[in-house]
């Protein structure tokens, strides 16, 4: 399936900006069953400076300076993702996912082999998941039970926190500690996918924040509106032997089609869409408007 993604973020300044340096992560990633068709980003005002790189997850970013004094700033990044879901392993028929308990998983994690050494910052401490209590860790003890299978514990830990957990935008910000959701059991996506994370972690298996975008319809009946989609974060568990596996908790899936994977991190600190600096007087208002549909 050919999804077109339209990301939009405008920045409106009070008083005039006459520098700013920003890092975007807008750019799909290509794996199996993802495909990269196109991809273009617009900015305005033109940036003096722009390059694009990889970063240490081998995500693409792109940094661009703007020199010039302005008072808007928006960017624009166009892109047309082919999704395959078909082509990657099959989670649900493989033997490896059906077996591999979460204690063997932890026996290998452990040994520090050549596999394990290329996911082992995904077992460490991050910006936003750090000092994990013994809330969250008594929630994990839950759904993560060492006999039980790796994969179908984790599918678990992702019913429940849909389950417990309710989603409420007016919360949270990107700031608010886990702990503070954790208690309140509720927030948005990103919350959702880091207090999965924030489990996994703290009985020692791998688990990375994923950001993209997922495909909403509207209810029977009704026009999709353009823009009022939005961007997504889930999180995925390294299973040994098979690889990464993808949970969506704020929508109690397994990622497929309607998934569109942009980066991975450690958690949202690593992938933000856009982040910068900026000389300037006053505050700013930011508006962002995602529009995903199958292309035409």
């Amino acid at each position: 399936m050919l999804f077109s993604v339209i990301h939009t973020t405008s920045y409106i300044y009070e008083g005039s900006v006459t520098y700013c340096h920003n890092i975007s992560n807008l750019k799909p990633r290509e794996f199996l069953g993802q495909k990269l068709v196109d991809y273009r980003l617009d900015i305005s005002p033109k940036p003096n400076y722009i390059e694009e790189d990889l970063d240490f997850f081998g995500n693409t970013v792109t940094r661009f300076s703007i020199n010039e004094p302005h008072k808007e700033l928006i960017v624009t990044a166009i892109s047309n993702v082919e999704r395959n879901y078909n082509l990657e392993p099959n989670v649900f028929t493989s033997e490896i996912c059906k077996n591999t308990t979460v204690k063997e998983a932890l026996e290998i994690i452990n040994k520090g082999e050549e596999e394990i050494l290329k996911v082992v910052e995904f077992t460490l401490d991050s910006q936003f998941i750090k000092g994990i209590s013994d809330e969250i860790k008594e929630y994990a003890k839950k759904s993560l039970q060492p006999e039980s299978s790796l994969f179908e514990a984790t599918k678990n830990l992702m019913e429940r926190i849909f389950k417990d957990f309710k989603f409420d935008a007016t919360f949270s910000t990107i700031s608010t500690p886990l702990d503070e959701v954790m208690k309140a059991k509720k927030g948005v996506c990103q919350d959702f996918a880091q207090i999965g994370i924030a489990c996994l972690r703290s009985i020692g298996l791998p688990a990375r924040y994923v950001s993209g975008y997922i495909e909403t319809l509207p209810p029977p009946g009704k026009i999709k509106l353009v823009g009022t989609d939005a961007s997504h974060a889930w999180f995925s568990v390294y299973i040994p032997n098979f690889g990464w596996v993808d949970f969506d908790p704020t929508n109690n899936q397994i990622p497929k089609n309607q998934h569109i994977t942009v980066s991975y991190g450690r958690d949202y600190y690593d992938v933000p869409p856009l982040k910068g600096v900026l000389y300037g007087s006053g505050g700013s208002k930011m508006k962002v408007s995602v529009d995903i549909r199958p292309a035409e």
